[in-house]
């Protein structure tokens, strides 16, 4: 069980909540991880702010940096009339980028890795865009799917290939971040069980357990760099997504 790589996903239910007929709705483990992460966001971002320095310390410098890099992604991509959306934005991307960071902790979990997870935030801003773009545009709203200067005769194609792309944004938004999380922890699982099965066949399996050890602090290095590209990517789609809301229209 313990060189398992798909025990590591196993939702564990810590102790029930309530009962509604015969279903019992349980606090989990995925629960915790995620309330232990608005936790650490909050102490990240309460305590980089509290004194308030004109010259700042390190926790300040990398709260303000968070906060400058959000709201330069979001303006950018949605333009300044965007920066109402920042609450949501900044939200998504601390609450997934710490998710992402704390499963990187050896025995922890990772909440990220769970489609159910990334499927609920990409529904959030799915919905946001569609009711936020029909409450100010109204009607016009569908202009998003007529795309300008397009010749009448394949104008229908165009439009279905159109909406056919807005419903599954919340698909291709969801499993990017969940695929990625997963295969990661996946293969870094994969070849540490390669150590521990080499280090017990005698000297030359010690020896020969250097290599995946090697692998596993790259791979290691390398999904520090995919937790924050992901949650950067979740980021900026929804920037993205909430630009065609304020501005539909091609």
């Amino acid at each position: 069980m313990a060189t398992d790589p798909i025990h590591q996903f196993q939702i564990i239910d810590l102790f029930p909540v309530v009962k509604i007929g015969h279903t019992e709705i349980a606090f989990t483990n995925s629960a915790a991880y995620m309330a232990l992460a608005v936790v650490v966001i909050t102490l990240f971002l309460v305590g980089g702010t509290a004194k308030r320095a004109l010259v700042p310390g390190r926790l300040q410098s990398a709260a303000e940096l968070t906060y400058e890099f959000v709201a330069t992604t979001l303006r950018s991509s949605a333009g300044s009339e965007g920066m109402k959306f920042f609450p949501f934005v900044f939200t998504l991307f601390t609450f997934i980028l710490a998710l992402n960071l704390i499963g990187l902790i050896p025995y922890t979990f990772t909440v990220t890795t769970h489609v159910i997870i990334t499927a609920t935030l990409s529904i959030s801003v799915f919905l946001t865009v569609l009711v936020y773009g029909f409450w100010k545009n109204g009607l016009h709203f569908f202009n998003l799917f007529v795309p300008k200067g397009i010749p009448i005769y394949i104008l229908p194609l165009i439009v279905f290939i159109e909406v056919l792309s807005f419903l599954s944004r919340p698909i291709s938004h969801s499993v990017r971040l969940f695929a990625n999380m997963l295969a990661g922890h996946i293969t870094l699982k994969v070849f540490a069980s390669f150590i521990i099965l080499l280090s017990g066949a005698g000297f030359f399996g010690m020896v020969g357990a250097t290599l995946p050890l090697a692998l596993v602090v790259a791979l290691t290095a390398l999904e520090l760099l995919v937790a924050f590209l992901q949650a950067y990517v979740f980021a900026i789609l929804t920037c993205i997504y909430l630009n065609d809301a304020i501005h539909p229209g091609h």
